[in-house]
């Protein structure tokens, strides 16, 4: 490496060393920040009067699970328990919606607070007084009468499924205090109080049956929902007027679906609808603890609908139980495509769904499969209407019951506590989140998404391609151009806008994080194009540094490549940066880094929220729908990138500056350079999109982005003043040889004007020879 280039290169390997311990050391210093909050910590961040309107404090904290009780004075009034201790409450995040809920002594829930959440895609562009909106619907929700709730809920627009979930896991904890609690009147249940043991009968002999016969015995669940009774459902919201205004169409009794369900984890039934091999499939597939149900529907609603392709959550069906409310991914999905059963209907759609085994569903217990209908009121809004379809098991299915327990054995203290003095009631253990099983379900994710899988495969193929061949391609100015328009497009819209493979510094810090808390390999590969864009950008670093992903497979990057150059051709004029105050620019985006990882490690759910300084969940993930301040933002950002291509790259990309710092490892040079560049010539440095060429001609690889536009310059023999000297003595070269050769065919045909006698010797070389042969005396000598 030149002089330069040893004392103008951005990180030094001393510097890294540096950075690296400095990290090391605040490991060592932080480990325990990244640990779950308790029920403790959020109640100390919480006002009672959340809660429960009108209380001044919070008792001691229960366990087993964590709960605690809310007292007015000295009178208790209530009970405050978080969500996350009776079910898991996974958003899109695949972490928990931690939520605190209050229930009065008569089960009525009073208050909820989202306390915590891990929704950095979903949630930080929704206002904070949506959520509470959204929450506050609950408030006077009788949590005695079970889990469902007959009251239009607005869905907040942007946020379905996260929302819901957390309309789930809210009314699910209120229920199950009221019932161990025996609040409203209803009899406390210890944790003994689970009745006696049953299960599905797996030994007994299959039996393969016709459609009508399941149906007559109670194994399959039917429901006809006719355009009326949707439109009765909507017109019966008092509180959305609107939402009768935009009426279904169509004759009343049409059918608006008509849907089916059963549980084909039970032998006979599910050999009789899935066939032998797709039900010894299903056996093989199912692991320990969990069950399957199937869904068939046809008509004008589909009960999948499209949001499961984008986000991977089915948000139009959830799964009713005695273990809470369960909603199916796409990694809990299989799709059919006719039934097997002698007699079954065609359908429009069939679906099998596993249920986890971490649902806590008992297979014994009636069931409900409910359909969520949605309707738009507005631009931005809309509500939902529930359809339920009751299930229970046959009982000749069904274990027989065990004896039932002597009296002593019920016996206990579950009585509730009659004032504060008595101390608080303890709550009952049951309904606990249990250990996550993601371990066993992100190969059903990748599974279920093969073809996205494979066409990012291709992509990357292309990339590699385009690198591994560079030289030839940028000897094809043309070609290069619209191959790499072509990339930037696909990456955009497919990989960007429809697939949200984006990735971000947030990634960098959850990995942190699981590294601190407990690595697990299962978590990160939920999302397999994720997890392989990840993969494929750690290998390039080696041969490329940063530029194979930032100049090539970012979405946002791509976003702004592409908007800069259509502002060219529209005649923008280009601000080109004064290299003094460019070289002092970049280096904010590391600064940028270095604080947000600090801060990760403190507060990973504060870190995410200021790694908003990343535009790509408004601009590529939520599509510019969000609060008005971020796609402000986001449009300044891209408005400044039409005047200077990639400011955002260049000067505030904390993502960049993150894997800038690890490709100074990169073992390959790729791209080629004469030794006039940055002395008697800097047109690369002039054209570099991003200004990554020094003066002096060093290419600054933790600035480059691997247009190899540079590369083009570098074989073009009339923009190169290199190249153009050599063609120049080329052409030079050939203009002496031609003059050369027309100077010698002038001059033959000189001599044969001005000499017959010489032209026929010239020409005719036998005229010696020939005389030669007539002289005796030379014949003779």
């Amino acid at each position: 490496m030149c002089e330069y280039a040893r004392r103008h290169a951005p990180l030094p390997l001393r510097q890294i060393r540096t950075v690296i311990l400095m990290f090391v050391c605040l490991l060592l210093l932080f480990p325990g920040l990244a640990a779950a909050q308790s029920l403790q910590g959020f109640l100390e961040e919480a006002e009672p009067s959340e809660l429960i309107p009108g209380a001044d404090r919070f008792g001691a904290v229960q366990e087993d699970p964590p709960g605690a009780a809310v007292y007015e004075g000295d009178d208790r009034v209530g009970y405050a328990v978080l969500n996350t201790d009776y079910s898991r409450a996974i958003g899109y995040s695949s972490k928990p919606l931690h939520i605190l809920v209050g229930v009065d002594e008569e089960g009525i829930i009073r208050g909820s607070k989202l306390v915590q959440h891990d929704e950095p895609i979903v949630l930080i562009g929704i206002p904070e007084q949506k959520i509470r909106d959204f929450l506050d619907q609950f408030n006077g929700f009788d949590a005695t009468q079970g889990t469902e709730t007959e009251q239009s809920v607005d869905i907040v627009s942007g946020a379905t499924v996260t929302v819901l979930v957390m309309e789930d896991s809210v009314l699910w904890a209120a229920n199950q205090v009221a019932r161990r609690l025996g609040l409203g009147g209803l009899e406390a249940a210890g944790p003994a109080d689970t009745g006696p043991s049953r299960d599905i009968d797996r030994d007994q002999p299959v039996e393969v049956k016709d459609w009508a016969t399941l149906q007559e015995e109670g194994a399959i669940a039917s429901r006809e929902i006719t355009v009326a009774e949707v439109n009765e459902a909507f017109e019966a919201m008092e509180d959305h007027p609107e939402a009768a205004e935009r009426p279904e169409s169509g004759p009343p009794e049409d059918t608006f679906i008509e849907l089916h369900t059963g549980l084909v984890s039970i032998p006979s039934v599910g050999r009789s609808l899935l066939g032998e091999r797709r039900w010894a499939n299903l056996q093989e597939q199912l692991e320990e603890g969990e069950e399957a149900i199937f869904v068939a529907g046809r008509g004008r609603y589909s009960f999948k609908g499209s949001g499961y392709v984008r986000g991977g959550i089915f948000d139009r069906i959830e799964m009713s139980h005695s273990g809470g409310t369960t909603r199916f991914h796409d990694y809990h999905h299989t799709r059919l495509g006719q039934l097997a059963a002698e007699g079954a209907p065609e359908f429009d759609e069939v679906s099998v769904f596993t249920v986890p085994a971490d649902a806590q569903f008992d297979p014994v217990q009636p069931w409900k499969l409910a359909l969520l209908v949605q309707r738009e009121t507005g631009a931005l809004s809309k509500v939902f209407t529930r359809f339920t379809v009751a299930y229970e098991p046959p009982e000749h299915y069904l274990t027989d019951p065990p004896p039932e327990p002597e009296p002593e054995a019920q016996a206990g203290g579950a009585g509730p506590a009659a004032g504060p003095g008595d101390g608080e009631r303890r709550l009952a253990a049951g309904g606990g989140a249990t250990p996550d099983r993601a371990a066993g379900l992100w190969k059903r994710a990748w599974e279920n998404k093969t073809v996205p899988i494979a066409i990012l495969a291709v992509l990357l193929a292309v990339v590699t391609v385009i690198f591994f061949f560079q030289t030839w391609l940028a000897r094809r100015p043309t070609l290069l151009k619209w191959t790499r328009y072509g990339v930037l497009a696909f990456v955009l819209v497919w990989l960007g806008w429809w697939s949200n493979a984006q990735l971000s510094v947030v990634n960098i810090f959850t990995l942190t994080n699981s590294v601190l808390t407990g690595f697990s390999w299962s978590y990160f590969l939920m999302d397999p194009l994720v997890f392989i864009l990840w993969a494929a950008t750690a290998a390039a670093m080696i041969f490329w540094a940063r530029g194979a992903f930032c100049g090539w497979l970012c979405p946002f990057g791509a976003l702004q490549e592409l908007t800069n150059h259509i502002a060219q051709r529209l005649g923008v004029k280009q601000i080109r940066v004064p290299f003094e105050v460019h070289e002092r620019l970049w280096p904010i985006k590391y600064i940028l880094f270095l604080l947000l990882f600090g801060l990760a490690l403190y507060d990973l759910a504060l870190a995410e929220r200021f790694a908003e300084v990343e535009p790509f969940k408004t601009a590529i993930i939520l599509n510019f729908v969000r609060d008005w301040p971020y796609v402000v933002y986001a449009l300044v950002l891209l408005f400044i990138g039409l005047f200077i291509e990639r400011f955002f790259c260049r000067y505030l990309c904390p993502l960049g500056a993150a894997l800038a710092i690890p490709a100074r490892l990169r073992t390959f040079e790729w791209l080629k350079r004469w030794p006039e560049c940055g002395t008697q010539c800097h047109r690369c440095a002039r054209e570099c999109p991003v200004q990554s060429i020094h003066p002096e001609g060093h290419i600054n690889v933790n600035e480059c982005i691997y247009c190899l536009h540079c590369q083009e310059l570098y074989f073009d023999d009339h923009r190169c003043p290199h190249n153009v000297t050599r063609r120049l003595k080329r052409e030079r070269r050939r203009a002496l040889g031609r003059r050369g050769k027309q100077g010698d065919s002038g001059a033959d045909t000189g001599g044969e004007g001005s000499s017959g006698g010489a032209a026929v010797h010239k020409v005719g070389g036998e005229g010696p020879r020939s005389s030669k042969q007539d002289d005796p005396t030379q014949e003779n000598g």
